[in-house]
C-alpha cells in the first residue's frame, strides 16, 4: 500500500512567505493611517447667495461658461447632507453639471435646533424652497428654472412642482419616493408600525444618531460587517483608505430630522400614502400630481434599499405631462451617484435631457442688486436675505 508523506517543507515555505507577506502590508497599512490623509469632501468652488434661518443656498462657479438657458436647483434630503453629490475632485456630480455648463445651484438644508422641531413640509416647501426659487429667479432673470430632487429632496421637489408648476420649467427626480404602499425594502415594513406621535411628541426633532443606526440594521452584513472587513483588507492603499474615510465622513455627518417634517413624511406618506393618490395637503393645498405638466425624468436604482423601484416607478404615470422618462440604474441609493460607473452615466445623462429641453426662456427683469428678501407664507420667520 502506498503511503503519502506530508510535504511539510512546502507548507512551512508557503507560511513563511504568507508571514512575510502579512508583515509587509501591515508595515505599509501603518504607514498610510499615520500619513497625512485628504478626506475633504465639498472641495468645488462656489458661493453663499442666499441665507434664511439655518438654510444656506449655493451659487457653482461654471469652469467653462453657462451653456444652458434655464438655472438648475438642487433639492437634497434633510437627511445626510448634500455634500455626498460633491465628494471629491473627479468623483463629482456637481464638478459634471458645471463642465456641461449648467448654471447650478443647491439647498444646504443645514443643522436644524430644537426650535426647529416646529416646522413641517409647509415651512420647508411654500417657505424655504420657493423663496429660494425667487431668489434665483431673480439672480438671473428667468421665469423658470429646471429643479432636481433627490430622496426626500426629491419628494419635496414634487410636492413644489405641483403646487407652483408655473415656476418649474422641467423635472428631475432621482431615488424619490412617491409611492409608498409597497412591502419591498425593510424601511417600508417599519415605518408602516412606527408610532410617529410618541416618538415626535418624545423627542422633538428626529436625532441623526438613531436614524443612521436604524439604517445601519437594514442590511446589517453588508454595513457593519462586510464594509469594515473591506477596510481591513485594503489598509494598505491610501487611494481606497482616503476614498473609505470619505465616505465615513459623509454618512456620519447628519443633521438631525425636524419633528414635524418627520411627523408628517411618516403618517402622511408612508403610512397614508396620500401623495400618489392625490391626498396629500401641504400650507391648506391639495397636491394634485396631474398638475406636474412639465417634463419629467425618474431615475431610481434597480438595488436601492431604501427607496426600491416600486416606490418610484409609479409617478410617471400619475403626473399630467406627455414628456416623460424612467430610468433604472443597476446599482443601490449611494452608488447611482459616487460609483465610478455611474459618474460616466448619472449626470451626463441629466445635462443631455436638460439640453434637449433648453428652450430659450421668457426672462424677466432682475432685482436690483440681485437681492430680494420674502416673507414665509405659513409661519413668518426673520429672513437675512440675498448675499452678493
Amino acid at each position: 500500500m502506498t503511503q503519502f508523506k506530508i510535504p511539510v517543507d512546502l507548507i512551512i515555505s508557503k507560511l513563511a512567505e504568507e508571514a512575510e507577506r502579512v508583515q509587509s502590508r501591515a508595515k505599509k497599512a501603518s504607514e498610510v493611517l499615520l500619513s497625512d490623509l485628504d478626506a475633504k469632501l465639498a472641495q468645488t468652488p462656489c458661493d453663499i447667495v442666499y441665507r434664511e434661518d439655518r438654510v444656506t443656498l449655493k451659487h457653482y462657479r461654471p469652469k467653462n461658461g453657462v451653456r444652458y438657458e434655464t438655472p438648475l436647483l438642487v433639492v437634497y434630503a434633510l437627511i445626510n447632507r448634500e455634500t455626498m453629490l460633491d465628494l471629491q475632485p473627479g468623483r463629482s456630480v456637481v464638478e459634471r453639471f458645471l463642465e456641461a455648463g449648467i448654471d447650478l445651484y443647491m439647498i444646504d438644508w443645514g443643522y436644524p435646533t430644537r426650535k426647529d422641531r416646529f416646522l413641517d413640509f409647509d415651512d420647508h416647501i411654500n417657505g424655504y424652497m420657493d423663496n429660494i426659487v425667487e431668489i434665483i429667479r431673480a439672480r438671473t432673470g428667468a421665469n423658470q428654472i429646471n429643479l432636481m430632487g433627490i430622496c426626500m429632496g426629491g419628494t419635496f421637489s414634487v410636492i413644489y412642482a405641483a403646487l407652483h408648476p408655473q415656476k418649474i420649467k422641467n423635472l428631475v427626480t432621482t431615488v424619490t419616493p412617491t409611492a409608498f404602499d409597497t412591502k419591498k425594502g425593510l424601511l417600508h415594513v417599519w415605518m408602516k408600525h412606527l408610532d410617529v406621535d410618541r416618538v415626535v411628541d418624545t423627542f422633538g426633532n428626529l436625532s441623526a444618531d438613531i436614524m443612521n443606526f436604524g439604517f445601519l440594521l437594514l442590511n446589517p452584513a453588508r454595513l457593519m460587517i462586510d464594509k469594515y472587513v473591506g477596510f481591513m483588507e485594503n489598509m494598505d492603499d491610501k487611494t481606497f483608505v482616503e476614498n473609505f474615510l470619505r465616505m465615513e465622513k459623509w454618512i456620519f455627518d447628519s443633521p438631525d430630522l425636524p419633528g414635524e417634517v418627520f411627523r408628517q413624511f411618516i403618517r402622511d406618506c408612508y403610512q397614508e400614502n396620500k401623495l400618489i393618490n392625490n391626498q396629500l395637503e401641504v400650507g391648506g393645498q391639495r397636491v394634485d400630481l396631474k398638475k406636474i405638466s412639465m417634463p419629467l425624468l425618474n431615475i431610481y436604482g434597480k438595488f436601492d434599499h431604501l427607496v426600491p423601484p416600486e416606490a418610484c416607478e409609479q409617478l410617471t404615470r400619475h403626473v399630467g405631462s406627455t414628456d416623460t422618462e424612467d430610468l433604472c440604474l443597476d446599482t443601490g441609493h449611494i452608488g447611482i451617484y459616487v460609483s465610478s460607473k455611474y459618474q460616466r452615466e448619472f449626470a451626463p445623462k441629466i445635462a443631455a435631457w436638460l439640453k434637449d429641453r433648453d428652450l430659450p426662456a421668457k426672462k424677466k427683469q432682475p432685482a436690483a442688486g440681485n437681492k430680494q428678501t420674502r416673507t414665509v407664507k405659513k409661519k413668518p420667520r426673520q429672513s437675512s436675505g440675498a448675499l452678493t
